[in-house]
């Protein structure tokens, strides 16, 4: 019995004519760039741009970067000692916050994610308002400075979005400002971002997007998460520049962003910046990453850490020494123990505040919650 199958079959016109099985051509072609100006360790790997060919004048990344850090390991002790609620830490990261906030204007408006409290101290932030935020207190969130930056986003890729609106209204209004949106490699596998990375390309917003690719996104690794072989190359679809960053390198960072600043001021639209990194700590207070990766593949990472990066590059540039060391940790402590304090004296809220921050006017129906908060804050009170 014939099946068949040894029948030659003549191809579809329209197929033909179309030119399947003809040659192809490539249509575009596109390229990642990496982008490293300090090796790990603490050696230039060219010619330094202008900002940082003075060597002290590079000192306030460094004492941002400590300051991040002290602020970190004072906020994890305070949540381990039942003070703070849950804690997402940035050590190891610090490099890929200081650098976008300090390539940043006073004017230009930061839309962070949870793990930018490096950025946000930068940008004028205090201590106690930050751990008033983590202990659930959205008073937190109400910065003296700088009063335009977004609060903190939790939820994971929602804040591009708003990004994309605050740019869209820079435009409508005329204003000299950018948008600068940060957040981690879990977030761009959602859709919030590739839709808000869209809409920003075709209309050429001034908005920076930044991706902290620290490697994990909580339990997932990078490599389980996308089949993209870098997170950078997802501007292509959108028609933007996208560029791949030493995230544990400052100056690097500091670079990069200012140049992609620079791009949206001028009306030729945003970035996405790629900075990678490494997530040394657990992905949050309630994780613990030991029971995904071990901690020989964390000890790898440790000699790539940015602080220690710089300060070796500013000791060989004779811009940094001990006594200089020792007077910034003191400083740094001090600054966060008094904010601490502060934290940890400050009058809880009553229960009805949640109403107060999440409406203008309360609707009908929540009414009578209302009224029960009030009365058993008042309750509690007598």
């Amino acid at each position: 019995m014939n099946s068949g199958s040894d029948k030659k079959t003549a191809p579809d016109p329209a197929i033909a004519e179309a030119g399947f099985g003809r040659a192809k051509t490539p249509a575009a072609r596109f390229e990642v760039y990496f982008r490293q100006l300090l090796r790990p360790d603490g050696t230039p790997t060219g010619d330094l741009p202008a900002f940082a060919r003075d060597a002290t004048a590079l000192v306030p990344l460094y004492e941002g970067m400590v300051l991040t850090r002290t602020f970190d390991e004072k906020a994890v002790a305070l949540q381990r000692t039942g003070r703070l609620g849950t804690f997402a830490s940035s050590i190891g990261q610090e490099a890929a916050s200081v650098g976008v906030a300090a390539a940043m204007r006073p004017e230009d408006v930061l839309v962070p994610s949870f793990r930018e409290q490096g950025a946000q101290l930068w940008r004028g932030v205090t201590v106690e308002e930050l751990l008033l935020f983590w202990g659930g207190d959205e008073r937190g969130s109400d910065f003296a400075v700088p009063r335009d930056d977004f609060p903190v986003s939790i939820p994971v890729g929602s804040h591009f979005p708003h990004a994309t609106g605050a740019a869209l209204a820079f435009r409508y209004r005329g204003e000299d400002r950018v948008a600068v949106v940060i957040a981690g490699d879990g977030a761009t596998s959602k859709g919030d971002f590739y839709e808000s990375l869209n809409v920003c390309g075709l209309w050429k917003l001034p908005v920076v997007f930044v991706v902290n690719n620290n490697q994990w996104a909580i339990s997932t690794p990078r490599s389980a998460q996308t089949a993209a072989e870098t997170l950078a190359q997802k501007a292509v679809a959108a028609g933007i520049p996208g560029e791949q960053v030493d995230g544990n390198d400052v100056l690097a960072v500091r670079h990069a962003t200012g140049l992609a600043i620079a791009r949206a001021r001028t009306g030729a639209g945003p970035t996405l910046i790629e900075t990678l990194t490494y997530r040394m700590g657990d992905h949050t207070t309630a994780d613990d990453a030991s029971r995904y990766r071990d901690d020989e593949e964390v000890s790898r990472h440790w000699p790539e850490e940015p602080i220690s990066r710089l300060r070796s590059y500013l000791v060989a540039q004779r811009a940094w020494g001990k006594a200089q060391e020792q007077g910034l940790i003191e400083d740094c402590r001090r600054r966060v123990d008094e904010g601490a304090d502060a934290y940890l004296a400050s009058i809880p809220q009553q229960a009805s505040a949640i109403y107060d921050y999440l409406f203008a006017e309360l609707p009908p129906a929540l009414h009578d919650q209302y009224r029960q908060a009030t009365s058993v804050a008042e309750q509690d009170d007598g």
